[in-house]
C-alpha cells in the first residue's frame, strides 16, 4: 500500500466517526481531487507526490461541508456541473426522475418536444434533458440570483432558454404549448428542520429546501403552473420526499383537469416522484 492509500484509510475512519454517510467514497474522491487523478489511479500516486492539503479537505468534510462544495463540482447523469454556496447540489435520486421524463418525452409523437424545468437550480435537470433528448426545446427558470450565478456557468454555450423568475408565474408566453413540465422543488416541511442532514440544512439554500408546514406548498402552486403550461395530453413530473408518497398524486386530481396521476419509486424503491397527464378536453 502506498502512502496515499494509507492516508485514505485513516481519512475514511475520521469521516465515519464524524457521521459522514459515505466515508470511503468521500475520502477517495477528495484524494483524487487534490492529486488530480481518477479514483482508480490513487495507487499510482508516488509517496513523494503526496499533497498534505488532502487533510485540509478532510477537515472540511468532517465539519459536514458538502463534498461538492469542496471540489466545486457535482456529477449528474452524463454531466459535470459547477456548484458551490448559494445553489442546491443535485442528488443522485433525481437522476431517476429525469430518466422517467426522458422516456416519456421519447414516447411522445412530437418531433421537437418542448420541455420546461421549474426551479432549475444548478441546471442539472434542464441540461440533462437537452443533452439526452437532442431535438428538444428546453426552457428553465430560477428565482434566486445566488443560484443563477452557478446556473449561468453551467448553461454557458448550451441551447437551454434560461430565465430568472418565479416558477408560479413563469413562461406565460408558452401557455398550452409545453409537452413536459418537470421540477425538483423545495419539499421539506418546516417542522422537519432539525432532522435534515447538516450538508443540506447548513449549506444548501433554504429557498431550495423548505416549503410550508407540510412541505407541499410550492408543489400545490406548481400544479396550477403545469396545468397552464401543458398542452392537453402533456405530462408533469415532480420530485417529492420519500415520506410524501401518496400525498402528491392527490394534488393532481381529475377535478383539477388531470388524468393518470401516479407515484413512482427511486432506485432504492422509495416513493420519489409523481406524474400526471393534463386531461384531454
Amino acid at each position: 500500500m502506498n502512502l496515499l492509500l494509507a492516508e485514505v484509510a485513516q481519512a475514511t475512519q475520521r469521516l465515519a466517526d464524524a457521521g459522514v454517510p459515505s466515508p470511503r467514497n468521500d475520502a477517495e474522491e477528495l484524494a483524487a481531487f487534490v492529486h488530480a487523478v481518477k479514483r482508480g489511479e490513487l495507487h499510482a500516486v508516488k509517496d513523494s507526490d503526496f499533497d498534505a492539503r488532502y487533510w485540509e479537505t478532510i477537515a472540511r468534510r468532517e465539519q459536514r461541508e458538502p463534498l461538492q462544495h469542496i471540489t466545486g463540482r457535482a456529477f449528474f447523469r452524463y454531466l459535470e456541473l459547477q456548484v458551490g454556496p448559494g445553489v442546491f447540489v443535485p442528488r443522485p435520486e433525481t437522476e431517476s426522475v429525469v430518466g422517467w421524463a426522458i422516456d416519456a418525452v421519447r414516447a411522445m409523437d412530437v418531433v421537437e418536444p418542448r420541455i420546461v424545468d421549474l426551479c432549475t437550480g444548478s441546471g442539472a435537470i434542464a441540461l440533462a434533458l437537452a443533452q439526452e433528448v437532442p431535438r428538444s426545446r428546453v426552457h428553465a427558470v430560477e428565482l434566486s440570483e445566488d443560484a443563477l450565478r452557478w446556473t449561468r456557468k453551467n448553461m454557458d454555450g448550451s441551447r437551454v432558454d434560461l430565465r430568472q423568475g418565479d416558477a408560479l408565474d413563469a413562461f406565460r408566453d408558452l401557455d398550452g404549448q409545453v409537452d413536459l413540465v418537470i421540477s425538483n422543488p423545495p419539499y421539506i416541511p418546516l417542522t422537519e428542520w432539525e432532522y435534515v442532514a447538516p450538508e443540506a440544512r447548513d449549506y444548501d439554500p433554504e429557498l431550495a429546501l423548505f416549503s410550508g408546514e407540510d412541505g407541499l406548498d410550492l408543489i400545490r402552486g406548481i400544479e396550477r403552473t403545469a396545468h397552464r403550461l401543458l398542452r392537453p395530453g402533456g405530462v408533469v413530473v415532480i420530485e417529492h420526499a420519500d415520506t410524501q408518497g401518496g400525498q402528491v398524486p392527490w394534488i393532481f386530481t381529475e377535478e383539477r383537469g388531470w388524468a393518470d396521476a401516479a407515484d413512482h419509486p427511486d432506485l432504492n424503491n422509495r416513493p420519489r416522484f409523481a406524474t400526471a397527464r393534463r386531461a384531454m378536453p
